[in-house]
């Protein structure tokens, strides 16, 4: 828990992994190195996925990410034949 300096958490912006009921684990965006977090530390209404910068929410990072995600599932995505379902 120290690695992340509890929410004082540095320079660095932090991705939210998980959320549970009175902890959260989140991830250094710049190494990956993870961390667990009380939850009362986090802003109000963070979910699984936001990106924080200085302990707040940053909209435009987390919406660019779910954006590179979205881009990236589509281009993994396999085409059905016509008249397959699944």
């Amino acid at each position: 828990m120290g690695a992340c300096v509890l929410l004082g958490l540095g320079t660095s912006p932090l991705q939210v992994e998980v959320l549970e009921e009175t902890r959260a684990q989140v991830v250094r965006t710049d190494g990956g190195q993870a961390c667990t977090v009380e939850r009362w530390r986090l802003p109000p209404g963070v979910r699984e996925g936001d990106i924080l910068v200085d302990g707040r929410l940053d909209p435009e990072r987390t919406e660019a990410l779910r954006r590179e995600v979205a881009l990236k599932r589509a281009a993994l995505a396999v085409p059905l034949p016509p008249g397959l379902e699944l």
